[in-house]
């Protein structure tokens, strides 16, 4: 089984009536019960819990995290950032979401800004896969078609992709990189793009194919020991060579 914590910052659902009639137990319940199967099983936490619900025990029995924020970014505690980092960079994979693009979490991993531009006008998004031979797209077609989501503009400010899935066509005729994979050390990062809160984008199939398929993706495997720092011990005996 692959232990997943779906974590929300979990505001908008208590303040704005439209959220919470979608998702009246907040996105990260919707999100935890559609990708729950056989292979997966899901927890939440959210911001408003001790240590935004990630202590050190959370994290060390999660093998993917879901990282949904917007609102609060900058108020998440900047330890409990980095003690996610090291996870990560351990080899904890990590699944971020929409406007999580700006979390302190993310840019940290990216190393950039990570800026776009925006709009909310109900428009259709188009998702095209661009890599169909990549686990992430198993079990969809040509693309996932939303008819109303907030539409996210190039340009991205994030790095190259180690690997480009999808790219998003939008109503109002901006494109969009907006299913991005990458490696930093043993961890690996799938951010998604689609998941306005307004819209009821996590109760689409498709999309909790995506996110479930990247579970499966990013889910630690057994790879090499890595080590760091000074070497004092030689695995050859070294001939010293005077000047």
């Amino acid at each position: 089984m692959i232990r997943v914590t779906v974590w929300n910052e979990y505001y908008h659902e208590k303040v704005d009536p439209r959220v919470s009639r979608i998702y009246p137990e907040g996105m990260h319940h919707a999100i935890a019960n559609g990708i729950t199967s056989e292979s997966i099983v899901a927890r939440t936490a959210t911001q408003d819990q001790e240590e935004h619900g990630l202590t050190h025990d959370v994290l060390s029995q999660t093998d993917v995290l879901i990282w949904w924020g917007h609102m609060l970014q900058e108020t998440v505690e900047d330890s409990i950032v980095d003690r996610v980092h090291k996870r990560v960079l351990e080899g904890m994979g990590l699944i971020v979401l929409h406007s999580g693009h700006v979390s302190k979490l993310f840019r940290k991993l990216m190393g950039t800004g990570c800026g776009l531009s925006w709009r909310i006008a109900d428009e259709k998004e188009r998702l095209w896969v661009v890599d169909p031979a990549h686990p992430i797209t198993e079990g969809l077609g040509k693309y996932i078609e939303l008819e109303q989501e907030e539409m996210y503009g190039e340009h991205f400010d994030i790095p190259a992709p180690d690997e480009l899935i999808f790219v998003s066509w939008f109503e109002g005729g901006e494109v969009f990189r907006s299913g991005c994979a990458y490696r930093r050390n043993k961890g690996k990062i799938f951010y998604f793009r689609p998941g306005h809160e307004t819209y009821p984008t996590y109760h689409n199939k498709d999309v909790l194919k995506v996110i479930s398929n990247a579970v499966k993706w990013a889910a630690p495997t057994a790879g090499a020991d890595t080590e760091y720092g000074e070497r004092l011990i030689a695995l050859e005996s070294i001939i010293g060579r005077g000047g």
